[in-house]
């Protein structure tokens, strides 16, 4: 299961081609921040659920 902190990595990458995210908000809505770009994307947790492919870092 992912945590606060972890960097999960989603089916789509960014359009800066990174597809790492770190997990920087939990709640009804995950907010998630791009890695490379800095880019903040927050999203229902079931969308959150569906889009992400697996978790690259532990916290």
């Amino acid at each position: 299961m992912y945590d606060l902190g972890d960097i999960v990595e989603m089916k789509k990458p960014h359009a800066c081609q990174a597809n790492r995210w770190e997990i920087i908000r939990m709640g009804a809505d995950i907010k998630i921040k791009c890695t490379n770009c800095g880019h903040i994307v927050m999203m229902t947790r079931r969308d959150f659920e569906k889009k992400m492919k697996k978790i690259l870092e532990k916290n």
